[in-house]
């Protein structure tokens, strides 16, 4: 209840008038109110009479100079607090209350961003719509900015602003003026209009001034039922007194009291009404997203202010049915709106029909494709647990489960907690007896359930991520490290269920991942930003955390490692802890016995594993114990130095033995060779020379013979590279000598050597290790190791030379590019992915040497040849090489990939024959590798014109490369390749299309020019590729206006320009031999044989498809007189005497049809002009039709792609709304949502 003497009504500011006691507690009467009830609306006119606007003249303002300033103005500026602004107007209200409330309409409308004022004069005369009408037209259309709309702190600020005015005035007024009958009904009036209005700016605003006075007067009517019950519990207590003690004034006080009370309530109940079904009804499902978030965002908010009259399914429902908007951000608003109400358990019952009737909803949200939205649906779902256990169905729950292994942070943590809700947080009266730690302690039962959620998951390798998931919720129970290596090592007592060999595994990796999130302190890769910068707070936190790690695990880890040591997965994932011990702690905590047990177990797992992942992760244990700042140092070096020689000098004696014997090793040899060389290869800590003699007469010995195990043989290459790999670090240290320099350089000649005579092995396993070890080790060794001012290393530099190359790319052939029917190595799915994994490494090895120019770029074609029949297995690697080799050579890219192309072909030729049908399959498909080709030169011209150019250069090249095999007069055997090269016409400049033209008619003749034969095709549509756009410069102003005006009568083709750039200014080449090329065929003297003549026939105006064969090449290119390039192309001079003729008549004939044609046109023109003079002044420029189109084709295409019931009118812009009076309603379709049915009501 909001007393009158708590409200803070004094102020001292000079020039301020106090406001009387009436306007801020009037419990006894009501100024102003002449009768009970809701009466009838007045309009305007009828309640304004002789009303002026004013400015404000007000104490408070004055004394700020704002004085002129406009209610809207002081609310956006926002340097005054909003209960003096209130205030003012309040007082103003009492001395005029038209023209007061007429400055608070035009303080709506200008919150609108309308530039317009409502006048007293308009509230005489005008009713409600028809003011809202001339807003609408004075409203600014200009821009479609309001300030609700508008982005910035300043706009941000005036909607709080606006919110917080709204709220302020309502409860400065909520004892007198709201109840007079005049200005609320005027205001709700007021903003029920503008809410219905067509503009979005009036709708947005006054929706939202609208629900935030709803609020406003839901705080009120909270107020007068607080009021209403303490009277009537007064009046209750007064009576019940005897007779004599009874006050009968008190009860009559009393009486009258709470029915004025019980009036008041009623009468905010009409206007909490009228607002609600005049605004919310309509605008909880307007078009827009922004109205229809303040109608759900307010609505929950009066559920929890007043839930005894708003708490139920008549007003829950509408946010039960907008959780299926299409908008994120609304579906986001019910969710949190919601989310308040089940916190309250007194509110739960109330809720119970509305969780029954949308719980399916909540749980399909969890998996919205809006995080945010995700999120919340989760915690909603978590509370509805926790107020009621039952509702929540098993399938439910999973549902929730599963998301715990989501790749997006928040969305996992929320489903972490809720998994931790629904597992973890209930304790019975069994457990308050527990021991804090301890096998029997209560965290050894969750850390159970844990392991088996882990288990029942069936996502083993994502322990990490369901840690990072409970991290947030169960920190404290991922850290109860004594729990987990109890329920470890200790024996269970009798009755109690021992760990499964499974569960203990799942235990391992999860303490694993527990350890490494606390001492990493971020989230496992894939989720989240990655590292942070931790706060002072977090380090010492973490410093703490490790230090206790180090302190349980150095004396648990030798246990554990004794009873899992013939476990691989187990010992893999115990022996990682040591990376994350403080080293030190072993000196000051006095554990140095501890660290010998943990050395001797290690190297018992050393004797006992050949697993890669094992011996790996003792390397890594070494590594990390064997740090030069920390006292243990020596002590770990010498137990490492001895487990090197012991391994070297078994290695050593085992392999004498397989070599004299001169025969096959039995299996008994080969296994104790390959498990030894196993566990030297995956230890960097060896004597150099030896390994590296040793390995190389085991591979000699390998090749001569070709009887030494596969999996030796392997494994011997990779120990190799690992050796060479380690010495060059050494070397790169700086610290090396030039004898060691040589040395290294020898031995890696001679092992790139031995790699490539295994190519030819037997074996695939070994062909596949040499492969890939020898593409690492060119990658290594290439001249990227002299970067980052490593001259130094500059000798050790190993480039392929080509018999190499042949190699790697005949290996690339006959292992990678097979077809998986071809690959018979497996049958099963699962063993056909893995290989289909190893030949992907193979290609991608490979690749990386054509990325990093180890081999030359033209290597490629055969791999980019492969992308449309590999698509599916290789696709992005080859892709990503084009990528890659364009960004380092694009004119040499350009050649490769045209290479490739002309080797497909070559290829289809020898397979078809040179007379195949274009029309075959083969053929087809190297047509469409092209357009895939041009496709990833992207759409800047100018930046890939060179590589362009000169793509066509070797085409044009290629085609007329070789003779006719039909002798004399038949087209060249590759000719069909320009069909082919046509593929790329589109990617050529317009300048450049000539220049390609113009190379290309030096290895034409006149001849091939007038053939017509299908075999010539590929040369018409090349010809006609480079001819389409290549000539709109020279065309005649009439052919420009008529394909305007052909542009603008049918919408699919773009207008054509209104300026051109010559084409010496589009734009400039950087290389030097292709720009040599172009602006020597642009500037230079032409080839004799075709030149362009000048368009002045009608075929200009045609399209090319139009043409008549008689009209395809006579009158568009001439004759010259100049020497041919290439002895290909006879001279003009030895043309015969029928050519000579038919060529004059046909171009006598030409001439005669142009001439025809162009005094047709001129007089077209000259009519059109007169006709549409009044058009063509508001036009860019004049709009002619094409004089060459028939009736009915200039009837079709005026009526091409043009739709009369949605024909568009361009008027010129108007500033208001006056032309505009019938515009089209915002519709919002409610089918999504609900049906019409249930509301009853229309949406206007």
């Amino acid at each position: 209840m909001i007393a009158a003497k708590d409200i803070q009504t004094d102020f001292h500011q000079e020039g301020y008038s106090r406001l009387s006691d009436t306007d801020l507690e009037d419990l006894e009467g009501r100024n102003g109110k002449s009768g009970k009830g809701k009466k009838g609306k007045k309009t305007l006119g009828d309640k304004l009479k002789g009303s002026e606007v004013r400015g404000r003249v007000n104490g408070h303002h004055q004394e700020n100079n704002m004085e002129n300033l406009s209610l809207f103005e002081i609310v956006k500026l926002g340097k005054s607090a909003t209960q003096p602004v209130v205030d003012d107007w309040i007082e103003s209200y009492k001395t005029n209350r038209d023209s007061a409330l007429l400055e608070l309409i035009n303080f709506f409308i200008h919150c609108s961003g309308c530039k317009g004022a409502v006048s007293s004069e308009m509230f005489r005369h005008m009713q409600n719509s028809e003011i809202i009408r001339k807003m609408t037209e004075e409203f600014d259309e200009d821009s479609g900015d309001y300030p609700l709309a508008m982005a910035g702190p300043v706009w941000k600020k005036f909607k709080l602003s606006l919110c917080e005015f709204i709220a302020v005035l309502v409860r400065q007024c909520q004892y007198s003026i709201i109840y007079d009958e005049y200005m609320m009904d005027m205001v709700i009036s007021l903003l029920t209009g503008l809410s219905d209005s067509q503009v979005r700016a009036f709708r947005h605003t006054s929706t939202l001034a609208a629900m935030k006075l709803m609020t406003a007067l839901v705080n009120v009517a909270l107020n007068l039922s607080i009021n209403l019950d303490n009277t009537q519990r007064q009046y209750e207590t007064e009576r019940n007194k005897s007779i004599g003690k009874r006050a009968n004034e008190r009860l009559e006080l009393l009486l009258q009291k709470r029915k004025e009370l019980q009036e008041n309530q009623d009468e905010i109940e009409n206007m909490m009404n009228a607002i609600f079904k005049g605004v919310f009804i309509h605008r909880y499902r307007d078009v827009i997203a922004e109205i229809r978030v303040v109608c759900i965002e307010e609505i929950g908010m009066w559920m929890k202010m007043y839930s005894e009259a708003f708490l139920n399914d008549s007003y829950l429902k509408y946010v039960g049915w907008t959780m299926y908007d299409k908008q994120g951000e609304v579906r986001l608003k019910c969710l949190t709106a919601v989310q308040g109400l089940y916190y309250s358990r007194e509110l739960n019952a109330r809720l119970e029909l509305f969780t029954s009737r949308f719980k399916d909803r909540i749980v399909s949200m969890t998996l919205d494709k809006e995080y945010d939205v995700a999120v919340q649906a989760i915690k909603l779902l978590t509370l509805v647990l926790q107020s009621n256990d039952e509702v929540l169905t098993a399938e439910d729950c999973e549902s929730v489960y599963h998301l715990v292994y989501s790749a997006h942070r928040p969305v996992a943590v929320a489903a972490g907690e809720f998994l931790y809700k629904k597992l973890f947080s209930h304790h019975g009266p069994e457990d308050e007896g527990r021991p804090r730690r301890g096998r029997h302690c209560l965290n050894a039962n969750l850390i159970r359930t844990t392991v088996l959620f882990f288990l029942e998951s069936e996502l083993h390798e994502h322990g990490a991520y369901l840690v990072d998931s409970l991290w947030d919720c169960a920190s404290e129970l991922l850290k109860d490290w004594e729990s987990m290596i109890s329920l470890l090592l200790d024996e269970p007592y009798p009755g109690e269920e021992a760990l499964t060999d499974a569960q203990e595994a799942a235990l391992i990796e999860i303490m694993l991942c527990a350890v490494r999130q606390t001492c990493e302190c971020h989230p496992p890769i894939g989720r989240g930003p990655g590292k942070r910068v931790l706060t002072a707070k977090e380090k010492k936190t973490q410093l703490d955390d490790r230090t206790k790690i180090t302190e349980i695990f150095a004396v648990a880890l030798p246990l554990l490692l004794a009873k899992y040591s013939v476990d691989p997965d187990k010992v893999t994932n115990l022996l990682q802890f040591p990376q994350y011990f403080d080293l030190e702690i072993y000196t000051t905590g006095r554990l140095e016995k501890h660290l010998d047990a943990l050395l001797r177990q290690v190297r018992d797992v050393v004797e006992k594993h050949t697993d890669t992942d094992v011996l790996e992760a003792c390397s890594m244990t070494f590594h990390a114990l064997c740090n030069e700042e920390f006292t243990i140092y020596n002590r770990v070096d010498i137990v490492r130095s001895q487990m090197i020689d012991e391994q070297i000098d078994k290695f050593h004696r085992l392999l004498e033995d397989v070599l004299q014997e001169g025969e096959e090793p039995d299996e008994d040899d080969a296994y104790q060779v390959l498990s030894t060389l196993k566990r030297i290869t995956l230890n960097k800590y060896w004597t150099f020379f030896i390994v590296t003699r040793v390995n190389y007469k085991l591979l000699n010995s390998g090749l001569q013979n070709g009887d030494m195990s596969e999996q030796i043989v392997a494994h011997a290459l990779q120990c190799t590279h690992y050796v060479i790999l380690w010495h060059l670090a050494r070397v790169s240290e700086g610290s090396a000598s030039k004898d060691d320099m040589v040395l290294l350089r020898r031995q890696v000649r001679a092992f790139c050597m031995m790699c490539q005579r295994y190519l030819n092995s037997i074996s695939t396993v070994v062909k596949e290790q040499a492969f890939t070890i020898l593409c690492d080790a060119l990658l290594i060794f290439s001249y990227q190791i002299v970067a980052s001012g490593r001259e130094a290393l500059e000798p050790l530099v190993f480039s392929p030379d080509a018999s190499l190359q042949s190699e790697l790319l005949n290996f690339i052939h006959d292992h990678v590019f097979v077809d998986q029917d071809e690959d018979s190595s497996t049958d099963d799915e699962a063993g056909k992915i893995e290989a289909l994994h190893r030949r992907r490494n193979l290609l991608a090895a490979f690749c990386k040497l054509i990325i990093y120019n180890v081999v030359e770029m033209k290597t490629g074609a055969d791999i980019f040849k492969q992308y449309m029949r590999y698509y599916n297995d290789y696709g992005d690697i080859i892709k990503e090489t084009m990528s890659k080799a364009r960004q380092i050579d694009q004119i040499q890219c350009a050649k490769t990939l045209i290479l490739s192309l002309q080797q497909l072909f070559n290829e289809m030729l020898n397979d078809l024959g040179c007379n195949f049908d274009r029309s075959a399959s083969a053929f087809f498909g190297i047509k469409e590798l092209a357009r895939r080709f041009s496709l990833t030169f992207g759409l800047d011209q100018i930046k890939t014109r060179e590589a362009i150019a000169m793509l066509h250069k070797d085409g044009i090249e290629f085609a007329f490369k070789e003779p006719s095999p039909q002798g004399e007069g038949g087209p060249p055997l590759n000719l069909a390749f320009l069909d082919i090269l046509s593929e790329f016409s589109s990617k050529l400049l317009r300048q450049d299309k000539k220049t390609v033209h113009l190379y290309l008619e030096r290895f034409m003749t006149f001849q091939m020019a007038l053939q017509r034969d299908d075999c010539w095709l590929p040369l018409i549509s090349y010809r006609n590729s480079l001819q389409t756009g290549a000539d709109d410069d020279t065309l005649s102003v009439i052919s420009g206006m008529s394909s305007r005006s052909s542009a603008r009568s049918r919408r699919s083709k773009p207008p054509a320009a209104s300026k051109r750039k010559l084409p010496e200014e589009e734009s400039s080449c950087s290389s030097s031999d292709v720009s040599m090329w172009v602006n020597c065929e642009q500037s230079g003297p032409h080839t004799p044989v075709m030149m362009s003549s000048p368009h002045i026939v009608s075929t200009v105006l045609r399209d090319a498809k139009k043409l008549r064969p008689e009209q395809g090449y006579m009158g568009v290119y001439s004759m010259s007189n100049e020497t041919p390039h290439t002895p290909l192309q006879p001279q003009h001079q030895h043309m015969d005497y029928n050519s000579q003729v038919t060529w004059m008549m046909a171009q006598k004939q030409q001439q005669e049809r142009a001439s025809l044609q162009y005094g047709k046109m001129r007089g077209h023109i000259q009519h059109t002009i007169r006709r549409g003079s009044g058009l063509m002044e508001d036009d860019e420029e004049p709009i002619v039709e094409d004089v060459m189109m028939s009736s009915e084709e200039r009837l079709d295409d005026l009526n091409e792609g043009m739709d009369f019931d949605t024909m568009d009118i361009d008027l010129p812009p108007s500033k208001n709304r006056k032309e505009r009076s019938e515009l089209k309603p915002d519709y919002f379709d409610p089918a999504s949502i609900m049906d019409d049915s249930v509301l009853n009501v229309s949406m206007f």
